[in-house]
Order: structure tokens, then C-alpha cells, then sequence
């Protein structure tokens, strides 16, 4: 039988919730390509709604939503797996974007990550390499947005290096433009601001170097619409035509001019000149004389990592390798743990309620464990969880990462029934549970021996849980049964209740042997 050409299978989406426009599009699975069916923009302009303290007010959360409401009328056919919504800069920096997420998420229905200035960087150049020509050797990637720049250098669809430049085009315009004058003295300190914000990158830049440029965002797409419109540019965008552009402003002197002048959309002409000074400056301190401009960016970006999960081709994983072979890991010993959290999952899965993406979430924890060894011995996990949530971890959202943390954090001694309170509502169910399967695994493996565990049982109900092991294995092993009654003692505080035995014996409940 055919497939059904309408089957939400074959669809994917992506949202980026940008600082200065949301952007959706949707594609569809055709034989292995991916055909963009549709795309919606609106801009919203969430940078603008940042107060003096880093707080988004309540009009500007409004106007994200309503905008949210309208997007999510499309995806209502597209299961949560085929689908990723991001935020960038401005939902990085405000202070109460955990309560806009909340309602963002109740509004669509949908899970919504934010993702960290090299996350972003990355999908943005993923976007890109997908969206334009091959070429041969490397190329730089310039992305504005509105409270941020992203540079990448990359080769193939593979990202080199990255940066994130706190500076975008509505950031600028409020900090230079915001009663809408042009003057020669405000360019001037706008172009002071962009090479300052380069200066800690630039030589390095240099130093590595590019056989091509390529700009991806609507501030490069508008000034592009702008310089081929008057004829400094016949494709793309070049320096000098850059050079005319600036001229141009002055003589305007007004940022509401600029809209009727070049029949750009009043929102866009707010931010234009913000934006303009940002790729003027970049182009002017990195000697780029022509870019070409991509259709492709984050949102794309979204949708081919996207694929690649759903391909089995998760850039997780890669990173979760890279991270054992940086710190030189005990891979062994991180593959005995993972085999034995999985096994225990495997058995408590169901009474436990822990579905959906619990076993990654847990072999990953299980991989990178010991991560904090190369620092100290005696508080590894609490290095090893700093590291987690402060690292660049290609793939990952703030989220994940925090989750990542904890879970790596509370492997070993203390577990105070506290210990996920700060993680998102969705974990803090699960993330103690996935945590008492780690540390089982961990204690069970302390020796780090190569010899096999045996079969090992694990019940639950509610937090009330019962080890069983072969008969005489735990009179065999007595130091693993003294591990196992200290963590009886510890699983205790967090409010669960563990107990040994061997099949065939009496159950008796553990007690532990040391204090936590």
C-alpha cells in the first residue's frame, strides 16, 4: 500500500525564537531530501521588550505570544519528536525567561529549549552549508540577529570555530539609535562598540582565514535588498557598496526615512541602521570586500540536525565522544556503568513511568560520570557537574545540559531529596529516578573489574525498591554488599527505600554501614 503522502511522519518543523523575528518553517521527508513547504516570519522584536533590569515586559511577552498562537495552529499535526523550537540571545539574557518559556510552551504545546551562543552558532552554520554552493576550502559565516552576531568558520557542513558577539541590530539601535537620529558622531560610536566587541576574536579570525563569505540573517538580507536596489551591488553585498550605504544614512538622518526610501517594512527600518553598522564594521575589521548572502540559517539549521536524530545521527553522541576522548575517560569503565544503568532501566521502566528519551538521557550520564577525574579525585562529581553545565556542548540546550549536570552531580554521596529542585517541571519526576539507576550502576561497578555482574533483578514500586542477586553472590562479594547498605542509607535521605537480597532467601531490609 502506498504511503499516504499527508502522514505527519514525513513532516518536520522548526521555530526560532529569535531577538528580533520568530521565523518557522516546515519541510517535508521526499526520498531522502528534505522539501521546505512552508515559512512564516514575524517580527516581534522580543530584544526591544528587554528593560533596564533584563526583564521582558508584559507587552512584548504578549506580542511573542499572540505570534506563538499563530505558528501553532500549524503544527498541530507534527508529533513533538519531528519538531524543535529554540531561543537565542534575548531569552538567554532576560531574567524571567523561565516564566515566558512556561507560557510560550502552554501556548504551542511544545517544548521550548534555549540554546546557548555556540549551540546557535552551530545550527546556524549547519543552516547555511545547506543552503548554499559547496566550495572548496573554508568558509565564514555571519549571522545578525537582534541581540547577538554569530561568526562561524567552517568547511563542508562541518563548524571549525565559533564565536558569539553580544551586539545585534535592535541592541545597537537602542544603544545608538533609539530616538531614531543618524549622526556622524552616533556612527562613529556605534563602529567604536562593534570593534570592540570583535577585538577579543579578531586576530585569531585573521589568523585562520576563508575562501569565502557568506551573511545569513534578514538584517543582511534587507541591506542586500538596499545596495542591489540602488545599483552599489550587483549580487551580494561588497565593501565598497557598504562604504555608499553609510554616506547614504547620514544623509537621511533619520531611521523613519529609511522605511519609505527603500520600501522596507517600518519594523525592519527601526533596526536597520543597527544592523548596517554591525556588518560595516565586521566587514570593514575582518578586510571582507564581498559576501554572498544565504536564505539558509538557524531555523534550517534546526531542521537537519533534526534529521540527523531522527537518522540516528545525533551530534550528541559525537560531543559525548569528543568529551571521553578530551578528558581521557575510562571508556571501559563508562560502558560497564552505562550496560548496567540500562539493564535497571530496562526492568523499571514501565513502573517507573520513565518513557520517551529517559535511556539517552541516561547513557549519557553514565558516559561521562567521571568527567570531573581529570581535575581532583575527592569531589569529582561536583567538578565533573560545573563542567557539564558551563562547557560547550555541541547538540544541547541549556536544558539539557542542566540535566546533564545534576544527574552527573548526584552519582555519588550525598542525595538530598532537594537535589533536582532547580531542573524544569518535566524532570523533576524522572531525574531523581534516572539518578538512583546511575548511582546503583556506579556502586555496583566501584571495583572497576572487567568480570561480569551477574543477573540482577531490580523491583520497584513507588520509591520503595528490592535488589535481588544470585544465591551466595552477595556473601561472595561482601565489599559490594557494604557499598550497597551505605547507599541504602543515602537513597534513604532522598526519600527512597532500598533493599537486598538473594533469590531464594528472606528479604531484609539494608541498613546502612557508614554515614552519607
Amino acid at each position: 500500500m502506498p504511503k499516504n503522502p499527508d502522514a505527519s511522519a514525513d513532516f518536520v518543523a522548526a521555530i526560532d525564537l529569535g531577538s528580533n523575528s520568530f521565523h518557522m518553517i516546515v519541510a517535508r521527508l521526499a526520498n531522502g531530501q528534505v522539501q521546505l513547504l512552508d515559512r512564516l516570519r514575524e517580527m516581534v522584536q522580543l530584544a526591544g521588550g528587554l528593560d533596564s533590569h533584563n526583564r521582558l515586559s508584559e507587552s512584548s511577552q504578549r506580542r511573542a505570544l499572540e505570534c506563538l498562537a499563530r505558528f501553532g495552529q500549524r503544527l498541530r499535526q507534527i508529533p513533538p519528536e519531528q519538531l524543535r523550537i529554540v531561543g537565542t540571545n534575548t531569552l538567554r539574557q532576560a531574567r524571567n525567561s523561565a516564566d515566558f518559556v512556561t507560557r510560550a510552551e502552554q501556548v504551542l504545546g511544545h517544548k521550548v529549549e534555549i540554546v546557548g551562543g555556540q549551540e546557535e552558532a552551530r545550527l546556524i552554520y549547519l543552516g547555511v552549508a545547506h543552503s548554499v554552493a559547496d566550495v572548496a576550502g573554508q568558509r565564514l559565516v555571519i549571522d545578525i540577529g537582534g541581540g547577538s552576531t554569530e561568526l562561524i568558520i567552517g568547511e563542508k557542513f562541518d563548524p571549525l570555530h565559533l564565536a558569539s558577539l553580544r551586539m545585534g541590530c535592535v541592541s545597537m539601535s537602542r544603544a545608538c539609535f533609539g530616538d531614531g537620529r543618524i549622526t556622524a558622531g552616533r556612527l562613529r560610536e556605534a563602529e567604536l562598540m562593534v570593534q570592540l566587541n570583535l577585538e577579543p576574536v579578531r586576530e585569531d579570525y585573521l589568523a585562520r582565514g576563508w575562501q569565502v563569505v557568506t551573511g545569513a540573517s534578514g538584517s543582511i538580507k534587507a541591506i542586500q535588498d538596499v545596495v542591489v536596489s540602488e545599483g552599489w551591488s550587483r549580487e551580494g553585498i561588497s565593501l565598497e557598496a557598504l562604504r555608499r550605504l553609510r554616506a547614504a544614512l547620514l544623509d537621511i538622518g533619520d531611521t523613519a526615512a529609511i522605511a519609505s526610501r527603500w520600501q522596507l517594512d517600518p519594523a525592519r527600518a527601526r533596526v536597520f541602521v543597527g544592523g548596517f553598522v554591525v556588518l560595516h564594521g565586521l566587514c570593514e575589521a575582518l578586510a571582507i570586500e564581498q559576501l554572498q548572502v544565504s536564505e539558509g540559517a538557524l531555523r534550517e539549521g534546526l531542521i537537519y540536525d533534526l534529521l540527523g536524530r531522527i537518522r540516528h545521527e545525533d551530534v550528541r553522541d559525537r560531543t559525548i565522544a569528543d568529551v571521553i576522548s578530551r578528558f581521557s575517560l575510562d571508556a571501559a569503565q563508562a560502558a560497564r556503568v552505562n550496560a548496567t544503568a540500562l539493564a535497571l532501566l530496562r526492568q523499571v521502566r514501565g513502573n517507573w513511568q520513565l518513557r520517551g528519551n529517559a535511556a539517552e538521557v541516561l547513557g549519557r550520564a553514565a558516559h561521562l560520570h567521571e568527567v570531573g577525574l581529570l581535575l581532583t579525585h575527592d569531589q569529582y562529581h561536583k567538578h565533573g557537574a560545573y563542567v557539564l553545565e558551563h562547557a560547550d556542548l555541541p547538540g544541547y540546550s541549556r536544558d539539557d545540559q542542566l540535566l546533564l549536570s545534576a544527574l552527573v552531580r548526584r552519582h555519588r554521596r550525598g542525595f538530598p531529596a532537594t537535589a533536582f529542585a532547580q531542573l524544569p517541571k518535566e524532570w523533576q519526576r524522572s531525574a531523581p529516578r534516572l539518578c538512583v539507576l546511575l548511582r546503583l550502576a556506579v556502586v555496583l561497578h566501584r571495583g572497576r573489574s572487567s568480570e561480569a555482574l551477574p543477573e540482577v533483578a531490580l523491583r520497584v514500586a513507588g520509591r520503595r525498591l528490592e535488589l535481588l542477586f544470585p544465591p551466595t553472590w552477595l556473601d561472595a562479594h561482601p565489599l559490594t554488599r557494604a557499598d550497597l547498605q551505605i547507599e541504602a542509607g543515602r537513597l534513604r535521605k532522598a526519600g527512597f527505600a532500598l533493599r537486598l537480597r538473594s533469590a531464594g532467601k528472606l528479604p531484609a531490609p539494608a541498613t546502612a554501614s557508614a554515614s552519607a
